[in-house]
């Protein structure tokens, strides 16, 4: 039986391209890497536990992909282009035909990516994944949550609420090949091609939306001291989410649902949401205001509100 050293070799040591700013990948105690000048680095790590962030019945190919893209979309929400990242994999034996589709999933989108897979390890345990990714930014530029001011716009992109839909779909069992929203749930898109264009573009404060929007914007208000206003009409929904519940469920979805890994942020009110649909590839979308008012109102088309400190998002320890 092929012990965790063959493993690596057959499955990950050749997996991506090395970057130029990696002097020596897999298969050393540390990799060696050379960042580039007038850079700083963006570093984020994320751990994917069977049963917790993926269904146990999830293919391994899927499990790949997503295991990578949730770091891409932390990568795309301080406005870093990716570079490289360590992968540790735990898992309960050797399945080598698990192994090679786990692999090709992480390994086409890290090629599509242009990530490069410096090093990692592997043990034998209950599955978890843990993905450490690293980028760049130019110097002084890297986007956080705390930067937001009163009186900016708050924009989303792409269709918040998918993933949990498909997630409802696929433990309801009642999901069917090509479902986009199960597809949503599976292989999101990290929003790699938007992220770095929105520093230039004037954006103040940025979150990737992994728990939930109301939950995660949260964030940017408590890190900024401002409060937030959004527009019930002017929400985005896919015409697929739409069709997938009623109204209140749609709304919950889009608004507690977590695993878009869609981008939220605050900028100026007149942002140029067109020019960034085109230089992301994704829709960016207008949904609300910064304001002084503490906490995150929702204004529907009449006019009334209500306030959403409820919805809480996903929390591992919370109630």
């Amino acid at each position: 039986m092929a012990d965790e050293f063959d493993l690596i070799r057959r499955y990950f040591a050749g997996l991506t391209p090395a970057g130029d700013d990696v002097l020596r990948g897999p298969g050393d105690d540390c990799a060696l890497l050379r960042p580039p000048a007038h850079s700083d680095l963006a570093v984020s790590i994320d751990t994917l536990v069977e049963d917790v962030h993926f269904p146990a019945a999830t293919a391994a190919g899927d499990i790949g992909w997503k295991a990578l893209a949730c770091g891409l979309s932390d990568l795309a929400a301080a406005g870093a282009r990716p570079a490289w990242c360590l992968l540790s994999l735990t898992c309960p034996g050797v399945d080598e035909s698990w192994l090679a589709a786990f692999a090709d999933g992480f390994g086409a989108l890290a090629k599509r990516e242009g990530i490069s897979l410096a090093g990692g390890d592997m043990s034998r345990g209950g599955l978890s994944i843990t993905v450490q990714v690293a980028g760049y930014v130019e110097s002084g530029t890297g986007l956080t949550r705390a930067g937001a001011h009163r009186g900016e716009g708050v924009f989303v992109s792409g269709w918040p609420g998918r993933a949990a839909a498909g997630l409802a779909r696929r433990l309801a069992s009642t999901d069917e090949p090509g479902d986009p929203l199960v597809t949503a749930l599976n292989r999101p898109e990290p929003r790699t091609r938007l992220g770095p264009q929105l520093a230039a573009a004037g954006v103040s404060a940025c979150i990737d939306v992994s728990d939930g929007l109301a939950a995660d914007l949260g964030h940017i208000l408590a890190a900024s001291g401002v409060g937030a206003e959004l527009d019930a009409g002017a929400l985005p929904v896919a015409p697929e989410l739409a069709a997938a519940g009623s109204p209140d469920q749609v709304r919950a979805w889009l608004l507690g649902g977590g695993d878009d890994y869609e981008l939220c942020f605050t900028g100026p009110d007149d942002l140029d949401v067109d020019r960034l649909t085109a230089m992301g590839g994704v829709p960016v979308t207008r949904i609300g205001r910064t304001s002084a008012a503490e906490g995150l109102a929702l204004v529907e088309l009449d006019g009334g509100r209500s306030s959403l400190a409820e919805i809480a998002g996903y929390r591992h320890f919370g109630s």
